[in-house]
């Protein structure tokens, strides 16, 4: 009788230790789990713009500039550098800021669109540090119309004939 109170006893302790470390893997794997998250909390430069589309609306050629502004901001905790801006064509023309960024820093980059007459649909290829970004790069876009305004011609001056 008493060799079978021993064998409960051996296994009611068994039972316990395999819990024990049961609980340990299972706090080791949550230690480890947690330091692989903190890990993934990437330091570097970060952009954030404030609109990444303007749109010019309907505007009027010899009425309108065509200047627009993309006001960004580094959210990272490293300087953030722009490379490159690029347009996908020769009709606009962007700039950007030469210095670094610091960390909290704002900037902007310029475009200026010549205003051809027609629709609007404009990329600017934005190439930068930033790793919130893929490879760093922002597509910027503009859109809108541009309207010619009528004047009326000679011959039509003519037509109306003298006031009086």
């Amino acid at each position: 009788m008493k060799l079978g109170f021993v064998d409960s006893m051996k296994t009611f302790i068994f039972t316990k230790v395999q819990k024990l470390i049961t609980m340990k893997k299972n706090i080791f794997l949550l230690v480890l789990f947690l330091t692989g998250l903190t890990s993934f909390a990437q330091n570097g430069a970060k952009i954030e713009f404030k609109e990444e589309t303007i749109n010019y609306g309907t505007v009027t050629k010899g009425e309108d500039n065509g200047k627009r502004i993309f006001e960004f901001k580094n959210t990272g905790n490293e300087p953030l550098i722009i490379k490159d801006a690029k347009s996908s064509c020769g009709c606009t023309i962007p700039s950007f800021p030469k210095n670094p960024i610091p960390p909290g820093g704002s900037d902007k980059i310029e475009v200026q669109y010549n205003m051809n007459p027609g629709p609007i649909s404009k990329t600017i290829t934005v190439t930068t540090n930033a790793i919130n970004k893929e490879n760093g790069m922002i597509a910027l876009r503009i859109k809108g119309m541009v309207i010619v305004k009528e004047e009326p011609s000679i011959m039509e001056k003519k037509k109306e004939g003298p006031r009086l």
